[in-house]
């Protein structure tokens, strides 16, 4: 078959994942370091089954043969991916028992086995099972695949397997083997802490309720026992059509997504045929959803070795938020503005100004609106509470909320009432879209008359996730990027025909647009042997358009460099048609997600930063927004960071044309960290403003007679 000019997308996405557990095997990684990398593994993988395997399922169910952008079709994607991630599965689980355990162990962090239990910790667990354990589980008697529990998605159980005896629940098949589940209570933690002279000595809960299943069962015979978990699709359709209204709607499909198919039974590998063939058919699951697993399950549990607090040395040496020099507590935050634009560079550079920003317009009697995007916040968000503020302070303050974001719409709903309730005018977005643009415009009455301040960023207003992703801030109070803002949101919050835009790009109108344009003066300045290039730095490349006309511009003679993160649909290297492409990803203690696009543009560069990553869901389903910079200072810093992850040789990954991936090595070069280099620079950055020997001599000026 003919070499696809295409990688797919799930299995370019599952690479990605294999670059992170590649961290966890990371011999110069830390060890606790590299654990929570392995628990991020599972997490990740936990949600490609819920949301891209939901899917597939879905089409394939529906009989569905349209191939993706590689040219497979659903059923083929799918028998991919099953054998890739069986791959994965046993990776994850060498990683923890062959590499993480036994360093762990070396440092005083061990995880018995039951076998292993001294008489002092097989004490405490006869106390802490009786006291609490037993307490809190609630065994569940099932006669046959007709009555199994509904059991909530990706939450871990035990299967038993009972001789035929006196049965917990009275059945016409008396007489035979039974089964039994006992659900594990979130109430108890996954990881029980045992007496230890020293380090930290743990145990599982699931081999903690194995070692009492003869006091669970009394007077029965456990033949076989095995903890498994079932994954359930989250690919559940929002009904923006219906007579409810959307917030109505979003919680119907919260319960939907609660009972949604199973797309997964994980179960290990140690379970009998009876309890395997039990659970199969009792999920209603065919062959190909069971993943049989050497070691625990669910290692996204890991997370809480990961974070033991008496083990800093085992972590990364922290590195603290450095405060920008262009924001003081003490400064009026819009004479701040006012005096230029301001570049911050997240999480080396504290997300304190967007928060201050937010508050303060909440509090000066000089600001009449506000007006924010918010898509994911804060599980406690100050921006929310400083929103709510402005309102109960009489300000008229319009907050675009997503309730479509995934997983956070509950959080979304109650953060939506919290501002409702305060005076807020709360947009639940756009219908059949998702509004995932990242701005906030400010509307302040001065001498002058009206001004605009705004901050756009390429991140969500989450000030938890703004010290674990890399991302960019930009505030300004830029006329034109004034009006066009107010024009933004108008066409949300009023369900209108957007007006056009100057300076800001707004998907799904011109964003796309925008983009091929810029590639396609990069083609025609090439051919006609100008200087050019192509830089962008983004999560995922899938929109077959973008993609094409970069494959154009590579054979025009353009140099394309692309930072891509995750997921990556271009093959580049490919003779007569990439050549002049390379794609490298970075994989560090940070979350890379900064979207940034960089043209030559004709020696007049071209550098924007955008909310949206180039793939058809951003550029066609949902309100994004693409914003050029164009003062010196801000601009030279912005491509100075673009420039910085193409030097990486230590956390960087280069795309191959055969779609592997290879680690960078220094080699004879000198060893170069993008994110290091980057936490240097804020550190440097910061100090020259606040060393006087560095900092620049500024006179005194007489006031303007």
């Amino acid at each position: 078959m003919k070499q696809s000019n295409y990688i797919n997308r799930e299995l370019s996405w599952l690479e990605f994942n294999q670059r992170v557990l590649e961290q966890a095997s990371n011999p110069i990684v830390p060890i606790l370091e590299r654990t929570k990398f392995l628990a991020i593994t599972a997490s990740n993988l936990d949600e490609f089954f819920m949301v891209r395997v939901g899917s597939l399922q879905n089409s394939v169910k529906a009989g569905g043969t349209k191939p993706g952008i590689a040219g497979l079709s659903p059923l083929e994607q799918m028998e991919m991916i099953r054998s890739r991630v069986q791959k994965m599965n046993a990776d994850q689980s060498d990683c923890l028992l062959q590499q993480l355990e036994p360093e762990q162990e070396k440092n005083g962090i061990i995880r018995r086995q039951v076998e292993e239990l001294s008489a002092p910790q097989r004490k405490h667990l006869d106390k802490l099972f009786e006291n609490e354990v037993k307490a809190a589980i609630a065994p569940i008697a099932v006669t046959g695949a007709n009555d199994f529990p509904f059991l909530r998605g990706a939450r871990l159980c035990v299967c038993v397997r009972l001789a035929a005896g006196n049965s917990l629940v009275p059945s016409e098949n008396e007489g035979e083997d039974c089964f039994a589940l006992i659900p594990m209570s979130n109430a108890i933690s996954r990881m029980i802490a045992l007496p230890a002279a020293s380090g930290y000595e743990y145990i599982l809960i699931e081999d903690v309720v194995s070692i009492y299943l003869s006091d669970i069962f009394p007077n029965r015979k456990v033949l076989d026992f095995a903890p498994f978990r079932v994954t359930r699709s989250a690919d559940i359709s929002l009904d923006e059509d219906g007579d409810r209204d959307l917030l109505a709607e979003t919680q119907v499909m919260l319960d939907r997504r609660l009972a949604g198919d199973c797309v997964r039974l994980e179960i290990e590998r140690s379970a009998g045929p009876e309890i395997r063939d039990f659970l199969l058919t009792a999920n209603d699951a065919e062959l190909d959803a069971l993943y049989e697993i050497d070691g625990p399950l669910d290692l996204s549990a890991f997370f809480a070795i990961a974070s033991l607090p008496k083990f800093q040395h085992l972590k990364d040496e922290p590195w603290p938020q450095h405060p920008s020099p262009d924001f003081d507590l003490e400064d009026d935050m819009f004479q701040v503005i006012s005096a230029g634009d301001r570049l911050l560079c997240h999480p080396y550079q504290s997300y304190d100004p967007v928060v201050q920003f937010v508050q303060a317009a909440a509090d000066d009697p000089n600001v009449i609106a506000i007006k924010q995007t918010l898509y994911r916040t804060a599980r406690d968000s100050k921006i929310v509470n400083a929103l709510a503020d402005a309102a109960e302070n009489g300000k008229h303050v319009t907050a675009i909320v997503e309730l479509k974001a995934r997983f956070d719409e509950a959080r979304n709903i109650k953060w939506a009432q919290r501002m409702e309730r305060a005076g807020v005018d709360v947009i639940y977005g756009v219908r059949g879209l998702k509004t995932h643009a990242k701005m906030c415009v400010v509307v302040r009455r001065e001498a002058g008359g009206i001004k605009r301040y705004m901050h756009f960023g390429t991140g969500n207003y989450n000030e938890s996730t703004a010290g674990l992703y890399s991302d960019i801030s930009l505030f300004t109070c830029d006329p034109q990027l004034g009006v066009d803002i107010i024009h933004a949101f108008n066409a949300v919050t009023g369900l209108s025909v957007p007006l056009p835009m100057e300076k800001l790009s707004l998907a799904p109108v011109d964003l796309r647009e925008s983009l091929v344009d810029a590639i396609r003066i990069e083609t025609e300045n090439a051919k006609n042997g100008k200087h050019t290039f192509i830089r962008a730095k983004c999560n995922s490349l899938v929109d077959k358009e973008v993609i094409d006309a970069l494959y154009e511009a590579s054979q025009a003679g353009v140099k394309v460099e692309l930072n891509v993160r995750g997921i990556c649909c271009m093959r580049p290297g490919v003779p007569g048609l990439s050549e002049n492409i390379r794609v490298v990803s970075v994989v560090d203690r940070f979350l890379e997600h900064a979207r940034v696009y960089h043209f030559h543009h004709g020696g007049d560069e071209l550098i924007m930063i955008a909310s949206a990553d180039i793939m058809p869901r951003n550029l066609d389903r949902r309100v994004e927004l693409m914003v050029p910079l164009d003062n010196g200072p801000c601009k030279d810093r912005l491509i100075k960071i673009v420039e910085t992850y193409f030097q990486d040789n230590v956390s960087s990954w280069e795309l191959n044309s055969d779609t592997t991936f290879t680690r960078l090595t220094p080699g004879k070069d000198q060893p170069f960290r993008a994110q290091m280099a980057l936490y240097n620079e804020s550190d440097e950055f910061y100090a020259a403003h606040n060393n006087p020997k560095t900092t620049v001599f500024q006179a005194h000026r007489g006031e303007a007679r």
